[in-house]
């Protein structure tokens, strides 16, 4: 079997989830190999994400490993294959591979959900709000590195419009609402692109108010990308050094219930939009 291209999140979550299903039924790989009747270095560059692997093989292993919810082994099966190119593809010289995960993760998300405390969230951003924040980076971006980023970010927007749109929420802390990122026109403009979009059926944003008394976020974005299958979800932090993608099962109970707690805190649709004017209106 050729190695594949390098691995994608998307290759390493499959074998990230074949691994835990291996360790759920108590099998070292050495003892997976031999059920499935090849070396152990198979099972480990299977895991590994640095082996293609038909849907066939995935569905041999989960059988192997007693694995009953179909569901779930046929959302592992639908994962499949060798590493397909996508628009991102052509970022892949000039941009960190995280941010080209996050946009092959967004592409391929049921639904997604966002919560930011001083930015806007990135799919709802204009290309003026997005350079601007993208000169305040440290260390500081070179206009050519600026301009890569910001064509990037518009097309990961497609998502929200082109084909089925995915459903998307954002839930937005009232600072970055206020944080004014390239002066006032373009603040204004940005907040009024956000009214625009908070009117899209597919897409809700929710303003989290100054002067709630709870606030359970720790300040960096979040996003949850739903997959077909609740196992299958991911969760992704917008930190200094990067994006930074959690998987794990208690990790995934903590963030959905951060953002559950979040929505609670926040205003409903219309008294967020008739927030995001009064805003607009005073810049």
């Amino acid at each position: 079997m050729p190695p594949a291209l390098t691995a994608t999140l998307r290759q390493q979550r499959l074998g990230t989830e074949l691994r835990k299903l291996r360790e759920r039924a108590g099998l070292s790989s050495t003892a997976a190999a031999a059920l499935l009747g090849g070396p152990q270095a198979r099972i480990s560059n299977i895991e590994a994400g640095r082996y293609a692997v038909s849907a066939d093989r995935v569905r041999a292993l989960a059988h192997n490993y007693s694995c009953a919810d179909v569901a779930y082994v046929d959302a592992l099966a639908a994962m499949t294959g060798g590493r397909k190119r996508g628009w991102w593809d052509e970022y892949r010289d000039t941009l960190p591979s995280g941010l080209l995960d996050l946009a092959e993760l967004e592409d391929r998300a049921e639904a997604l959900r966002v919560a930011v405390t001083v930015h806007m969230p990135g799919l709802l951003q204009t290309p003026e709000h997005a350079r601007a924040t993208m000169r305040e980076a440290v260390p500081p971006l070179r206009p050519y590195e600026i301009e890569h980023r910001v064509s990037y970010r518009v097309k990961r927007q497609a998502v929200l419009f082109e084909g089925t749109p995915t459903p998307y929420t954002a839930i937005v802390h009232e600072a970055a609402l206020r944080m004014g990122f390239g002066g006032p026109d373009i603040t204004r403009a940005q907040l009024r692109h956000l009214l625009e979009m908070s009117e899209q059926p597919t897409i809700t944003v929710l303003v989290i108010p100054f002067g709630q008394t709870g606030f359970p976020a720790a300040g960096q974005p979040i996003t949850l990308a739903t997959g077909p299958v609740s196992q299958l979800d991911t969760v992704v932090l917008d930190t200094d050094h990067g994006c930074e993608f959690l998987d794990a099962e208690a990790q995934l109970d903590r963030y959905r219930s951060v953002l559950d707690r979040m929505k609670s805190s926040a205003l409903p649709e219309p008294k967020s939009r008739d927030l995001i004017h009064h805003i607009a209106g005073n810049q």
